[in-house]
């Protein structure tokens, strides 16, 4: 049985090293564990242990750790911190370390009970499902169904629970019976704590598919503006160039065809001229009238 004394000397050594990851790193992130099975906990915590380290400590051996720290900053993250999180402790960037997380999360069936994380909808189509009590269930969720080659088919997509609204027993269990995994199982961010700009960054939500969508939607825009502008940059110097190329070409034939027409309008005014010649000379050398 560990004594008195010796539980004291436990939490300081813990203490002491949670102040010293806390000085190695750039970040200090609060995580939920809330409803995430011990063995995948453990699983996500060995699969990013070459650049993050996972510690579950309790509140008082957190505080003191802040204290110990010595930034009034970092007392903030006690605000945030309840029985069902972790603290990760990490030399990359908060929303780098973020989206890693976000990768690591898996899906699995929704509980009664649970709040719907997005809306979720059944598609139409074909179903494992025989003909039975199961043709009520999801008649009970508003879903249109035929029997097809001895099976149910959903003749029509359905969003059968919008988002934040409570997931019924009965419509958990027939998500499973047509193995639809709505929910997401891993380490969810909480607050990240910048550890050299000593700022709280809260709202995280990381989705590395969707970020990339945004990021190309928005360079394509800022190139486009950029090229209006008139904006020189190794991104756009070759289209401003081409076009350039494109209108002195132009110009070009605009100036080739002025000179044809100036041309054109010479010749016609050395005729004029020419025929003026001949008909005065032709006055000049016309015999005088005898009187």
């Amino acid at each position: 049985m560990i004594s008195h004394k010796m539980a004291i000397t436990l939490k300081e050594k813990q203490v002491e090293k949670f102040v010293e990851l806390i000085k190695e790193g750039k970040t200090l992130m609060v995580v939920s564990i809330k409803g995430v099975p011990s063995k995948q906990f453990q699983d996500i915590k060995k699969s990013i242990r070459e650049y993050a380290e996972v510690r579950v400590a309790k509140k008082n051996i957190l505080e003191r750790a802040l204290k110990e720290f010595g930034k009034d900053s970092i007392l903030k993250v006690n605000d945030y911190v309840d029985s069902n999180c972790a603290f990760i402790i990490s030399d990359k960037e908060g929303y780098e370390l973020a989206a890693l997380l976000n990768k690591k999360q898996t899906p699995v069936f929704a509980k009664a009970g649970q709040e719907a994380p997005e809306d979720i909808e059944v598609k139409d189509g074909p179903t494992d499902l025989v003909p039975g009590p199961a043709i009520s269930e999801l008649g009970a969720q508003g879903l249109q169904v035929a029997v097809e080659n001895g099976k149910i088919s959903i003749k029509k997509s359905k969003v059968v629970i919008t988002k934040g609204k409570t997931i019924s027993a009965e419509l958990a269990s027939l998500l499973q019976k047509l193995h639809i995994q709505p929910m997401m199982i891993g380490l969810t961010p909480v607050i990240i704590y910048d550890i050299e700009s000593e700022k709280i960054y809260t709202d995280i939500n990381i989705n590395s598919e969707e970020l990339t969508e945004e990021l190309k939607n928005a360079v394509g825009k800022a190139l486009g503006f950029a090229q209006k502008i008139v904006y020189y940059c190794k991104d756009t110097i070759g289209y401003l160039l081409a076009k350039a190329n494109n209108q002195g070409e132009a110009l070009g034939k605009i100036n080739s065809s002025k000179k044809v027409v100036e041309s054109k309008e010479e010749v016609v005014e050395e005729k004029i001229s020419d025929k003026d010649e001949t008909s005065d000379n032709a006055e000049l050398n016309k015999p005088e009238e005898k009187v």
